[in-house]
């Protein structure tokens, strides 16, 4: 049996803009002293590059700028002498602050290194499921076990891109839009209802506001407005130009063409085109309701009796 122990691994902090990059990093130098960081490097398929180009390990593990992790997390250790495990990438579940989903987004990853390097994904993909996430490769493999908290809500553009990118990703499969007359039908129900709590809970936290209205945004030009290249999610000077064009109305006091002038009333415009357009579930939920929700809920973390996580 080959055991290791998370620490004989490299670790690397990656950051780009995140307010609370700065925190989060602190905060993993103190759990685990031998990490490094890579900052400022555009390009999610880049960035992972730059850490497989400098790990000293086979695997390497990475933590997303806007996250914290959890200190039982470099207590594990890991049997890779099951021959489904090796040379793969694992990626472990985490909790979103915002709305307290618990799965792959803002999770830890610990990358096989060769893998990383001939990956061609997000800004470099050729594949259109691979234009917008990592997760479509044979050799990826969600685990289930939860070990870090992602805070995506530093600023209202950070909660914004967070909830847009969610909003297009789910509402395609393998890169394609899905049958807009079966949205909800076309989607995996897990993700269906991971969608739904994206693009509905978020009001008690600060700029939760700002992830719903990204959500709903995200899903109807991925929907409803479709002449635009939904891969350009993983472009962010335009991710930052399309925030500031969306949102100059607003802070001008203008009414936009919606017929709307604050971020509350584009996230209830867009409900109402969501639930006329696609039959979406989508509510309006106060901060006391979605307080409650997340009290209340799992997270629509997988269980069950066939999965095995020790």
């Amino acid at each position: 049996m080959t055991i290791q122990h998370i620490s004989e691994f490299d670790v690397f902090f990656l950051s780009y803009d995140e307010p609370n990059a700065e925190e989060n990093w602190a905060d993993l130098s103190n759990l685990c002293p031998w990490a490094q960081r890579i900052h400022g490097v555009e390009g999610l398929d880049e960035v992972h590059k730059a850490a497989a180009r400098a790990s000293g390990t086979e695997r390497f593990l990475t933590v997303d700028g806007d996250t914290k992790v959890h200190p039982d997390f470099f207590d594990l250790e890991l049997d890779f002498d099951n021959p489904k495990f090796q040379a793969t990438t694992l990626s472990w579940s985490g909790r979103n602050h915002i709305n307290g989903l618990i799965y792959g987004n803002g999770g830890l990853k610990l990358w096989w290194r060769q893998n990383v390097l001939d990956m061609k994904t997000h800004e470099k993909a050729e594949k259109e499921e691979e234009k917008v996430d990592f997760c479509w490769h044979d050799n990826y493999r969600q685990m289930n076990d939860c070990f870090s908290t992602t805070y995506p809500n530093g600023s209202p553009y950070q909660a914004f891109r967070a909830g847009f990118r969610e909003g297009v990703k789910m509402s395609l499969d393998k890169g394609i839009p899905v049958d807009k007359d079966r949205y909800e039908e076309s989607i995996w129900p897990t993700n269906y209802r991971r969608l739904l709590t994206w693009a509905t809970v978020g009001a008690d936290v600060q700029y939760g506001i700002w992830s719903i209205y990204g959500t709903r945004l995200g899903i109807a030009k991925t929907m409803i407005d479709t002449d635009w290249d939904f891969g350009l999610i993983s472009d962010y000077n335009w991710m930052r130009e399309f925030f500031e064009e969306e949102t100059r109305k607003f802070d001008q006091g203008t009414t936009s063409w919606a017929g709307y002038s604050t971020v509350k009333e584009a996230v209830e415009y867009l409900g109402r085109s969501l639930r006329q357009e696609l039959r979406i579930q989508v509510a309006e939920l106060d901060a006391e309701q979605s307080e409650f929700f997340k009290k209340v809920s799992d997270g629509h973390q997988r269980r069950g009796a066939m999965v095995v996580e020790d």
